[in-house]
Parts: C-alpha cells; sequence; structure tokens
C-alpha cells in the first residue's frame, strides 16, 4: 500500500524524463542543426545569435504547442475510455473532430486570419459539445439511482451522428473551396503544427485539467467497475460523469483548435499505457499527458525533418505510426 505512491512518482520522473530529451533532440533537429549542449544557454540567456533566434522565434513555440497539444489529445483520450468504459474510445469518437475541422474549414474558405481559424475551430467543437451533452442529458442523470442501463451506447451513437454531419459539411466545403487555399485547409485537416504558436494560458491547460481531477482518482477508478457498483459505494456518478465529459471535451477542442486533427494520439497512448501500468487513473492521466507531448514532439520533429525541406502534416505521422502500434497492442492485448 505505502509503495504505490513512490512507485507513482518514479513512474511520473521517468516519463518527465523522456519527455524532456524529447523536447531537447526536438530544439536541437532541423535545416539548421543546433548543438545539444549550447541548448540550456540559448533558452535561459539568448545571446542575440542566429542560432538563439532560431531557437526563441521557431522551434520553441512549434515544441510547446505539439507538447501541450499531444497532451490534452491523450488526456481527452483518457477519460473518454473512462466515461465509456471502452479502451478503443478516444477524443473525436463524440464528432469533436468533425465539428472543430468545420468551424476552422469555414474561417479558411473566406481567408480568415489565423487567430480567427483556431475560434472557429474551438466554436465548431463547443457547439458539438452542447449538441452531443443535450441530447444525453437524460440518460446521464438517469444515473443518479443505481441502474443497469448505461448511456455510453447512446452518447456513442449521438456522437458519431454528429460527426458524419460535420464532416458532410467539411466534404462540401473541399469541393466548393478556391484552388489557392485548398493545399491549407488540407494541410489542416491532417494536422499541422507549422504555424502554431499558442498562448501561455493553453500550454498551461494540460497541468490546469490534471489538477482539477486529481481529487477524483478513487471515484474515476470505481466508476470502471459501472455506474451501478459505483453508485453503491458512494460515488456521485451523474457529477462525476458530466465532470469528465466536461474535462476531456474542452482538452479535445483545445488540441483541434490548435493544431488541427491529429489522430491517434488519444487512442494509443492511454490504451497502451493502461496495459503497461494498469488501470489506476492516478496514475494513468498524468502519464498519459506526458506520453501524449513526447509522442506528438517526436512526430512533429519527424514531420519536419524526414523529407525535408518539405515539411509533412504532423498527423500523416501519426497515422504512419499510431495504426500499426494499435494493431499490435489490439494483438498483444487479445493474447491475455
Amino acid at each position: 500500500m505505502h509503495a504505490s505512491p513512490l512507485r507513482h512518482a518514479l513512474t511520473l520522473l521517468s516519463l518527465s524524463g523522456v519527455l524532456l530529451a524529447a523536447l531537447l533532440v526536438s530544439l536541437a533537429t532541423g535545416s539548421v542543426e543546433l548543438p545539444l549542449a549550447h541548448i540550456p544557454g540559448w533558452l535561459f540567456n539568448p545571446d542575440g545569435s542566429m542560432e538563439a533566434d532560431v531557437l526563441h522565434r521557431l522551434r520553441l513555440p512549434r515544441a510547446g504547442a505539439a507538447m501541450a497539444t499531444g497532451a490534452l489529445l491523450a488526456l481527452a483520450g483518457a477519460l473518454m475510455q473512462v466515461l465509456l468504459r471502452n479502451p478503443l474510445a478516444d477524443p473525436y469518437v463524440l464528432g469533436l473532430s468533425g465539428g472543430a475541422a468545420l468551424g476552422a474549414l469555414s474561417a479558411l474558405a473566406v481567408g480568415a486570419s489565423v487567430l480567427v481559424v483556431h475560434l472557429g475551430a474551438f466554436a465548431g467543437a463547443l457547439i458539438v459539445i452542447v449538441t452531443v451533452f443535450g441530447l444525453a442529458h437524460h440518460d446521464l442523470g438517469r444515473l443518479e439511482t443505481i441502474s443497469s442501463q448505461d448511456p455510453s451506447p447512446r452518447l456513442l451513437l449521438t456522437g458519431v451522428m454528429m460527426s458524419s454531419l460535420a464532416m458532410a459539411g467539411v466534404s462540401l466545403l473541399l469541393s466548393l473551396a478556391p484552388n489557392e487555399r485548398l493545399r491549407g485547409m488540407l494541410f489542416w485537416m491532417m494536422g499541422d503544427l507549422s504555424g502554431a504558436d499558442v498562448p501561455g494560458w493553453v500550454l498551461a491547460a494540460p497541468l490546469a485539467l490534471l489538477l482539477l481531477l486529481w481529487p477524483f482518482g478513487r471515484e474515476l477508478n470505481l466508476l470502471l467497475r459501472g455506474p451501478g457498483p459505483a453508485q453503491m459505494l458512494g460515488v456521485p456518478v451523474r457529477r462525476l460523469r458530466i465532470l469528465i465529459y466536461a474535462v476531456a471535451s474542452a482538452a479535445a477542442a483545445l488540441a483541434v483548435a490548435t493544431a488541427g486533427s491529429i489522430g491517434f494520439v488519444g487512442l494509443v497512448v492511454p490504451h497502451a499505457l493502461r496495459l503497461v501500468l494498469g488501470n489506476d487513473q492516478r496514475l494513468l492521466l498524468p502519464a498519459s499527458a506526458l506520453v501524449g507531448a513526447a509522442f506528438l514532439l517526436v512526430a512533429d520533429t519527424l514531420a519536419r525533418t524526414v523529407a525535408a525541406p518539405l515539411q509533412l502534416p504532423v498527423g500523416v505521422i501519426t497515422a504512419l505510426v499510431g495504426a500499426p502500434t494499435f494493431i499490435v497492442l489490439l494483438r498483444k492485448g487479445a493474447s491475455r
């Protein structure tokens, strides 16, 4: 019993070291190679050199955006898997990706600024969140009493229908878009960090959401047993599920608004960590955020270097890595 907090702390410390190593490699790698030994000095005491300028103006903002986006996607995926009690759920299962894509592409289609594109993505995701939540609210409320009916299927089907509706709008926009804007729209659809420069509050959002969830670690673990058993053990199921849905939706919406539609991070990272670390949410949620940040940071480094001077959409890298990895994880899980 007493070893568990120590084990959690050591695990999170190790994962933080992995993230730091990925960050240093990302900052050093690119069209201009930067010596690893000089990076800490340029970070904390820039000397006005070209290398320090590249580090602060180009690589550090992009690395920060990648880490924040990856952490938010992985955290949202882990929470969706708790909410739906389905290890194959991911942040986009309730239509958030489709709604955000429709909002962003609507702004891109009229040549709006980057800020307006981000606001459009966030607004599209928010509309889907409110719609799905409104349609599923009655089912979530039914969990105030011990019930054998689980709202997950209705929640999932509502999200799938909303996603289909949003993607129909996306297809219409792409078919009508002028040629000079079509490439940028397609890049955004595949996930793109090339122009991402997010404000500090977005960078701090993963930590803030984790601190919000920290007091509910025990209740999240009990909820995995099912709504009825959890309620019998004193868990306020309805309020907890509403909290999970709100936090996961906010995390996914922030990620999509920042970097577009990036798949597999929220699906593969929590699922893989669950196989390795177990299902204790007090460890799994912060571990997912750390590994998600490192995974997307490495993927973005590959996206801007593997075909240099061309830059690939980071969503292409996550799909190429994530899909085979997920197949392996499925086979490993089935063999247990």
